[in-house]
């Protein structure tokens, strides 16, 4: 416990004056607010790490997300996209985690004591064939980043969301395969949606988190693009041409239309899954606690009605409802 109490003091001295406030989440966990938004002590530290060194360059997407909303499935198809002519690209696909394909600014890049380590993102972007596009994922908010990916008026960012009420069963579900990290101190689902609902669950809240990003993709649209996990479900083929176009690469006629329905496939939950390196209990060298196979699960539309009672459900939609229906954004309920 002193040692908890000595990382408190050190995060409210270290960081800036927003970041004073702690509370406690599950296992041997606390959030830290730091701009506004809640972080683990890790992704704190790494956040700050990212402002401090990370550069945009002209020709980068960056794939971004509240996490549990499709990131690793987009991941794997916007890897394909991009490098869809590339030598063996359905083979790098079969060799290497999307996580691994695509290298998230926050967890990949500072895995050796917190220290900076660019090679990582060329190093993971080489697997795919060479091109002049970095492709690189982030759950920070538009509005502690959005200077950031500003600096750069080219690059380009995705963003995907899902339904509130699925997004938070998926990260339920997510830590429930932490096994004896949580175990002791479990993350009980009437917390899980009280905290959900007050914004207090990593890179939360997540309402603000969405609304950044859409406003953003609204007013730039040719700098963002926004898409719904619903979307990407009810109609992936369409979605990939419209990102393709989005990202500068369409897809033209004959044999490039066929790779539309290739990919989709490829990427598909069925083949991903199913892949060696998918179904491995290694854990990421990146450091982060679950391994590979954890960020595969079938993220079917409307799960929620399996694990929320009626209550549960209410209070999700009446934040929703305030949240989203009230800033013109009808979603979610």
């Amino acid at each position: 416990m002193e040692k908890e109490e000595d990382d408190h003091h050190h995060f409210n001295n270290s960081s800036s004056s927003s970041s004073s406030q702690i509370e406690k989440w599950c296992g041997h966990e606390f959030l830290y607010k730091f701009n506004g938004f809640w972080f683990t002590k890790t992704y704190l530290k790494t956040t700050q790490q990212v402002l401090q060194h990370f550069k945009p360059l002209p020709n980068d997407v960056i794939l971004a997300s509240f996490p549990k909303t499709g990131t690793t499935w987009l991941k794997a198809l916007l890897h394909s996209i991009i490098h869809r002519h590339s030598p063996n690209s359905s083979d790098t696909l079969l060799l290497n985690h999307p996580q691994e394909l695509i290298p998230s600014l926050e967890t990949n890049l500072y895995v050796q004591n917190g220290n900076f380590i660019p090679t990582i993102i060329e190093d993971q972007n080489n697997k795919g064939g060479g091109t002049s596009s970095r492709i690189l994922a982030t759950h920070i908010p538009y509005q502690i980043i959005g200077d950031l990916l500003r600096s750069s008026s080219t690059c380009k960012i995705v963003y995907i969301t899902r339904n509130p009420k699925d997004t938070l069963i998926s990260l339920w579900h997510f830590l429930q395969k932490s096994g004896n990290v949580f175990a002791s101190d479990p993350w009980e689902l009437p917390s899980a949606v009280d905290q959900f609902c007050r914004g207090i669950v990593p890179f939360g809240s997540y309402y603000d988190h969405v609304l950044a990003y859409r406003d953003e993709s609204r007013k730039k649209p040719e700098k963002v693009f926004f898409v719904t996990y619903e979307e990407l479900k009810e109609n992936p083929n369409g979605c990939v041409e419209r990102i393709a176009e989005f990202l500068g690469c369409p897809f033209e006629g004959g044999e490039d239309q066929d790779l539309v329905g290739e990919i989709v496939k490829n990427c598909s939950f069925e083949n991903l899954s199913g892949h060696e390196v998918n179904m491995s209990n290694e854990m990421p060298p990146s450091g982060f606690p679950l391994p590979y196979s954890s960020f595969f699960r079938r993220g079917e539309v409307g799960d929620h009605v399996n694990y929320l009672g009626e209550e549960m459900v209410r209070m999700i939609d009446d934040v929703t409802r305030e949240k989203f229906h009230g800033g013109g954004f009808v979603y979610g309920v």
